[in-house]
């Protein structure tokens, strides 16, 4: 009988495996993306209301998230992202300490289109006093006759 000799050490010792497996790294990468897809829309949310609808084109996109005061239908005030509203009086000394920061940040005011004008306005008033010079109007797009076949109609604007 033949007998196999091996020489070198113990038996069923293996090599260390010099490569990487990258199939689990894959595989988790794969469920991050996923959770992130499904979560990043609902962190951006805000307070939910009616904006005005008009034809504009949409406003160009920043590398910084700027800063939104919202007036919801009740009159209510949101600062940011908050779902809780701010009031009036609270509002203009967290206004002036952020523009202390930035003042070159851009600004946007949402209000609701059954909110009374002059409410709009007090945001406004209370964003040009704290040091803010530029604040946008965001509105939804849609479809709409242009103003000039408004104005030759004699009809109001929506």
């Amino acid at each position: 009988m033949a007998m196999l000799i091996k020489s070198g050490g113990r038996r069923g010792r293996r090599k260390p495996m010099a490569d990487i497996n990258v199939t689990p790294m894959v595989d988790v990468m794969l469920v991050l993306l996923v959770v992130f897809m499904i979560t990043a829309p609902m962190l951006a949310t805000g307070v939910a209301v009616n904006l005005p609808k008009t034809r504009a084109d949409q406003l160009p996109t920043e590398k910084e998230r700027p800063l939104v005061v919202t007036v919801d239908k009740d009159g209510n005030l949101f600062l940011g992202m908050e779902d809780k509203p701010v009031e009036i009086a609270q509002l203009a000394p967290q206004l002036i300490a952020i523009a202390e920061a930035k003042m070159d940040k851009r600004v946007y005011v949402r209000g609701d289109e059954s909110v009374p004008y002059g409410k709009v306005m007090t945001v406004l008033t209370l964003l040009q006093r704290a040091g803010f010079t530029n604040a946008g109007l965001p509105v939804e797009s849609r479809d709409i006759k242009r103003v000039d076949d408004i104005l030759e109609e004699g009809g109001e604007t929506p």
